[in-house]
């Protein structure tokens, strides 16, 4: 069995992106600029966004956060996002998620320039996603197939079962490995909460991408000997062991799957740093002007 370590690879692309954009200073031209929109004071969105913020520090990416308090009106948001949009010193930006209840997210996202939505979440650059055109790809699925890639694991002719249907996971990994391309060209399943017998699916998995944040939802009899599993369910269970009293827990019952398998994401540190770096690689898409 191979630990599949996402921490090492993001780091390896951060260094990557750092020696293109030095040499884009050296040469006298302008560098990438990445702003994240931040909504009020909510915790997770904090720590995502800082961490967003130290991976352009470490990209040599230049990261700005411009923050609003959560009564911003849906209308001064949307105008601000305008201004980001004709803003000639901005590549890319991103609205971090969740918004206050009063603001319609849709709304927001479809606000974004698609060139330079780096988040990939406009319908603009899912629908090119979809069929195969040049596009920002949302990033945790590409930080998916960026680790199918750098393990060399084969997924042509493979059949690929996704638990989960969300629009920023389920959907566009399953559309991404279905394409005739590689990492890809893979038969694609795809499960979620309506789907009876769930093991009868998973088990005929070579590769199995889950993501419904319900820990340890995937025992040992629900996998293929031999499979890749990809772990994108993320929750905080109580552990009195614990210094803090709550540990992060995946979908998948990792001690007693990962024997199991032949490569398998750890949560935490599997695929949750490919994210923030395949944000990144999209910033420096954006910045040289690729779609």
């Amino acid at each position: 069995m191979t630990l599949i370590d996402g921490r090492d690879i993001s780091q390896q692309i951060f260094a990557e992106i750092a020696t293109q954009v030095k040499a884009m200073a050296q040469a006298g031209k302008t560098t990438p600029h990445l702003v994240a929109v931040l909504v009020g004071h909510d915790g997770a969105s904090e720590t995502y966004v800082a961490a967003k913020m130290r991976a352009c520090e470490r990209c040599g990416i230049r990261g700005t956060t411009l923050r609003f308090e959560d009564s911003v009106t849906e209308d001064q948001l949307v105008g601000a996002i305008q201004s980001l949009n004709n803003d000639p010193d901005v590549d890319g930006f991103i609205v971090q998620l969740p918004l206050p209840a009063h603001i319609n997210e849709q709304r927001v996202i479809q606000a974004i320039d698609f060139r330079k939505d780096v988040d990939g979440f406009h319908p603009m650059n899912v629908g090119r996603m979809a069929i195969g055109l040049p596009c920002f790809v949302t990033a945790t699925p590409q930080g998916i197939l960026t680790l199918l890639d750098r393990y060399n694991i084969a997924t042509d002719g493979r059949h690929c079962v996704v638990v989960g249907r969300s629009n920023i996971v389920g959907k566009p990994v399953a559309a991404l490995l279905m394409q005739k391309s590689q990492p890809g060209n893979c038969t694609v399943t795809v499960c979620h909460s309506a789907t009876p017998d769930l093991g009868r699916f998973t088990r005929t998995a070579d590769i199995l991408i889950t993501a419904v944040g319900q820990p340890r939802l995937i025992t040992a009899d629900m996998v293929k000997p031999g499979a890749a599993i990809f772990d994108v369910g993320i929750t905080r269970q109580p552990d009195p062991t614990s210094p803090g009293g709550w540990k992060l827990c995946g979908d998948v019952d990792f001690d007693n799957v990962a024997p199991l398998c032949s490569f398998i994401t750890p949560v935490p540190g599997g695929v949750g740093p490919m994210s923030v770096a395949s944000l990144m690689q999209n910033t420096l898409k954006a910045h040289n002007k690729q779609l």
